[in-house]
């Protein structure tokens, strides 16, 4: 199949390149003491990031399980080994109402894999900073959890006020940002106690999550590893392959990358709009990161088909394209480009010209 979704776990999230392979494969092939190797992750993953401190754990999604409890339980040996039971332990979790995600699996339920009980704070529509103040006002409250996703609902409130309002009430803020490991320092400049972000996402690592932020709330997550955290731990093939991906991450000229996606965008928009019933143009991708998605609008009168007929038959063909589909109801799709080599361009374009070509009746 073509993934033109982005890194989207369904369809195996990401590629790595050749140096991360020749990593993981010899890591597989060896043998370590963990904890040096942890040690090791953790100090590369404060240099690369600008973060006080970070550890490796084995996914995004445990990521946000483990740092629930670490707010719970800090580094006491005691609490870490009575988790999920929270008798006598702060366990409210406060999130906007609006950043109670499904990503496949609702977030709420990672909360409560903790112990944690999740409180969703105002509506879909917004969460005002009254609001976020009242429900962390609460003596019970263990963490504020707020999400840096396209898949956030309602009107955006600034992380950093959120942050803040957190910090006025003593209760450390954690934010997930699975995808956005190009936005890293941005969001720890929000202020957040912990940033968890994707290894394999953008990043290209192998599965892994990476827990970024103040050194002693990242203890604390790395506590977790003696007890519910033991089902949550990272390979060494996960850990040696993050260190190889952070290293890519390193030497590439990101503004020139960036300029490189933009290009390969605006060649694939002005061919697309060439076909029968499409029009296309660049567009600034929804989370902020640095490259554009391509839009398509499709007009099914002229196209002879709709938005859903498309992205059906795309995902259909062989081999499967798959697109994101999030708006074609309104008549639109989009394409991230970003993995994909010129020759995978292609072939999206010859399917989409023989899928419009058939619809709209031209004949060849």
């Amino acid at each position: 199949m073509i993934n033109a979704r982005g890194p989207f776990t369904p369809v195996g999230v990401s590629r790595s390149d050749e140096r991360v392979g020749r990593a993981v494969a010899q890591a597989l092939s060896g043998f370590f003491v963990m904890e040096e190797l942890h040690e090791l992750a953790d100090r590369a993953l404060a240099r690369a990031t600008g973060a006080e401190a970070g550890t490796v754990v084995h996914c995004t999604s445990s990521a946000i399980t483990l740092s629930v409890a670490a707010a719970m339980t800090g580094e006491s040996a005691e609490r870490i080994a009575a988790l999920p039971d929270t008798g006598g332990l702060p366990a409210r979790v406060v999130l906007p109402a609006g950043h109670a995600v499904d990503y496949g699996h609702p977030l709420v339920q990672d909360i409560r894999l903790a112990g944690g009980t999740p409180v969703l704070s105002g509506s879909d529509s917004a969460c005002t900073p009254e609001e976020l103040e009242k429900d962390l006002a609460h003596p019970g409250t263990a963490c504020l959890v707020l999400v840096s996703s396209r898949l956030t609902r309602g009107a955006r409130a600034p992380l950093t006020d959120a942050v803040a309002a957190a910090h006025r009430r003593g209760v450390p803020a954690i934010i997930d940002g699975a995808a956005q490991d190009f936005r890293v320092g941005e969001l720890l400049d929000t202020g957040a106690d912990l940033v968890l972000v994707s290894g394999q996402k953008y990043l290209g690592g192998p599965t892994a999550g990476l827990v970024l932020g103040r050194a002693g709330a990242v203890r604390s997550v790395r506590a977790q590893g003696k007890g519910i955290g033991r089902a949550m731990k990272a390979s060494k093939e996960s850990i040696v392959g993050t260190l190889a991906a952070l290293e890519a991450r390193q030497e590439l000229d990101v503004s020139a990358w960036a300029r490189r996606q933009e290009d390969k965008v605006a060649r694939f928009a002005a061919r697309a709009a060439a076909l029968p019933g499409l029009t296309a143009h660049p567009v600034p991708d929804p989370t902020g990161l640095p490259f554009p998605r391509a839009a398509l609008r499709v007009d099914a009168a002229r196209a002879g088909l709709d938005a859903p007929a498309l992205a059906d038959a795309l995902r259909a063909g062989d081999p499967q394209i798959w697109l994101y589909t999030d708006r074609q109801d309104d008549g639109e799709l989009s394409l991230e480009l970003v993995p994909l080599s010129d020759e995978e361009v292609e072939v999206i374009l010859s399917r989409m010209a023989e899928v419009l070509t058939e619809g709209s009746g031209v004949t060849r």
